[in-house]
């Protein structure tokens, strides 16, 4: 923390610190390496930067250290589980990457350079190789990637891979949030920022922690003009007193706002469930994307064909008990309908939300032709002096 015998002069020069940093951002990317401890103060200089790199066992940060929380509220707790690297990557989001040493550290930071540019009126290094636009076998692996039961999670991981170029993801916040990935790749050797769902974790559902990582993700490529590629597979937000208490109106609409502000090409894919609220959020056409596409295997409704045909139908299916029939055949029957009449790409396609209905083989070249065509995008916003994003 600050020198104590220094006074007031070590806090105004950390002031200086953080100014610089605020006035850095979005012009060329800041990454902090925690390689020991950072206590006090000068902690929100890394809070300000866009990537935080700490080193399991070895890194720390907090406001206040164990002897002072001990002092004050008579809380026991060790600097480790306090302000460790796995407690800033998994609790409180801080961190963006745990290293198993320093090495492991700094060559995660070697990764995630290679994607970005020097500033951002820069390039970011860019490989040319174009690319393969025959199908493949790892093309088609994608055709039998979605099980057949839509409460059957897959990985997304698989998704990603097969579609960047040489099979090569670098995630970011692994630790944090699982239900949703981040990361960077490549598709024709040009960088590309990944946003996408994990059914693996939560089914996929959206939450409050899920919400503000993808939000900051987004407007760190739209920043250095990294185009963002969008997969989705999301039954909604995740439903509870705690995310409601705890302001998943507000810090939601941050992924609204990153979306809906960002100028750089917006790519979405629909592999699976987009529902209600969490569709829109997801890089929907209604926010500015530019190429939605979906599988056959989408289901965009505003919810759940369960859900639905329990609430759309219930005086019916009330009356089916009353009756002494089957109500569970007859609701079998409805969310049969549901599924078939709403619950799909198609309806989404004739109004011009989705752009094409693909198979999944055909997702890769879909996206490198996606990516070409808006090489030469340009857009630009309402002038003004800033926005108020829901912090």
């Amino acid at each position: 923390g600050a020198r104590i015998q220094e006074g007031v002069v070590s806090l105004g020069l950390y002031g200086e610190i953080f100014r610089r940093n605020v006035h850095a951002s979005g012009v060329i990317p800041q990454i902090s390496m925690i390689m020991g401890n950072c206590a006090g103060g000068h902690v929100y200089s890394p809070a300000v930067t866009d990537f935080t790199i700490m080193v399991d066992k070895t890194s720390a940060m907090f406001i206040t250290g164990p002897d002072v929380i001990k002092t004050v509220t008579g809380e026991d707790v060790s600097m480790e589980d306090l302000g460790g690297a796995r407690t800033h990557n998994t609790k409180s989001g801080n961190a963006h990457y745990m290293g198993a040493d320093e090495a492991d550290a700094i060559e995660y930071v070697k990764a995630l350079l290679s994607y970005l540019p020097q500033n951002n009126l820069d390039e970011p290094v860019i490989y040319d190789e174009p690319a393969d636009t025959e199908i493949s076998e790892l093309d088609r692996s994608l055709d039998t990637i979605i099980p057949d039961s839509p409460n059957q999670p897959y990985d997304m991981h698989d998704v990603l891979t097969a579609i960047l170029d040489d099979e090569e993801f670098l995630e970011v916040q692994e630790l944090f949030a699982p239900n949703l990935i981040i990361g960077y790749g490549r598709v024709e050797g040009r960088p590309v920022g990944v946003v996408a769902n994990q059914p693996m974790q939560f089914a996929g559902t959206l939450d409050i922690d899920a919400s503000e990582k993808a939000a900051r993700f987004v407007r760190f490529c739209d920043a250095f003009n990294i185009p963002v590629l969008t997969f989705v597979d999301v039954p909604g937000f995740l439903p509870g007193t705690d995310q409601e208490w705890n302001g998943i109106i507000r810090r939601g609409a941050k992924l609204i706002y990153a979306y809906s502000e960002a100028t750089v090409p917006l790519i979405t894919i629909i592999t699976r469930k987009a529902y209600g609220g969490a569709y829109d959020v997801m890089g929907s056409k209604h926010l500015g994307a530019d190429i939605n596409l979906a599988w056959p295997t989408a289901q965009i409704a505003v919810m759940g064909a369960q859900g639905a045909a329990n609430i759309v139908h219930r005086k019916e299916l009330a009356q089916v008990a009353a009756d002494g029939g089957d109500v569970e055949a007859r609701r079998a029957e409805l969310i049969d309908e549901y599924d078939t009449t709403l619950a799909n790409p198609y309806i989404a396609a004739e109004r011009g939300y989705i752009d094409a209905v693909i198979t999944p083989h055909e997702t890769r070249v879909e996206i490198v032709r996606a990516l070409r065509l808006l090489r030469s995008k340009r857009e630009i916003l309402p002038a003004k002096k800033h926005g108020n994003i829901p912090l």
